[in-house]
């Protein structure tokens, strides 16, 4: 009975170690990686490659997710809002909804899935065909060729990305507010826009910088750590898209917290 309970201990703090490990590389991992971010060479090819893989190629999945949402989202707020005559407030919910949370998580959700897991598999692929000790060999940092021009052009597009679809999904709503729910055209814009502050579309953008920059560290991280073969390549793959996936959805709790909270 006496050598249970550290035997219990011993094997409930084995997996709180792993992790607060694992947590402390990634950390370290983002350090290494800002910095070469700031610092030169450049490699402004990978960067314009890696802006219109995760950018440019990714716009359709997104204005197609936002669209829907839009549409959707103002279905359930006017059936909500028809309980309490208050079916007005389904422009101004839509607005502030998409501009400030389900523009910037489902965008960053939607890259996750296409860009984290495309990152992950490239680099895990070059370093499982040890095209990564090539560039050792050939005096290129592999963090700064590889991981640098992803995490910048990540952390400049979604957020840019998150704007668009922030406008198609409002767009959205209108479409449905004025073919399905009989809203005029005119009031339902301008009730949008009247209702609409800065910060409410200044906020998401934010939250769009974060979680690229989250999205292309966890393709990256997982993609430079990635095993041997085909089973370590699919393995790096998946763990790269939960795991950015995870960190969007907790990232956006705390921003919520920092920005509407105070």
């Amino acid at each position: 009975m006496t050598g249970a309970l550290p035997a219990a201990l011993a094997a409930l703090g084995r997996p709180v170690l792993a992790a607060l490990a694992a947590v402390g590389r990634v950390v370290l991992f983002a350090i290494a990686a800002v910095g070469h971010m700031l610092r030169p060479p450049f490699y402004a090819r990978e960067f314009g490659h890696a802006v219109m893989q995760i950018g440019w190629n990714s716009l359709p999945v997104v204005g197609m997710t936002a669209i829907f949402t839009g549409g959707a989202l103002a279905l359930q707020i006017y059936a909500g809002g028809s309980r309490f005559n208050a079916e007005a407030v389904v422009p101004q919910i839509v607005a502030i909804g998409m501009a400030r949370e389900l523009g910037p998580v489902l965008g960053g959700l939607m890259v996750a899935a296409r860009v984290a897991s495309s990152i992950a598999a490239e680099i895990g692929t070059m370093k499982v065909t040890e095209q990564i000790d090539a560039l050792v060999t050939l005096s290129t940092n592999p963090m700064k060729y590889l991981t640098a021009p992803r995490l910048l052009a990540a952390t400049l597009t979604v957020p840019v990305l998150v704007g668009v679809g922030d406008a198609i999904g409002i767009m959205g709503g209108w479409m449905v507010g004025i073919t399905r729910l009989d809203f005029n055209s005119a009031t339902y814009l301008k009730n949008t826009m009247d209702f609409l502050k800065f910060w409410d579309v200044g906020s998401g953008l934010v939250k769009g910088a974060v979680f690229g920059f989250l999205v292309a560290l966890m393709g990256c991280y997982h993609g430079m750590n990635s095993a041997r073969g085909a089973q370590g390549v699919g393995a790096a793959t998946k763990a790269a898209v939960v795991s950015a996936s995870v960190l969007i959805l907790a990232s956006n709790y705390i921003l919520t917290e920092v920005f509407f909270s105070a």
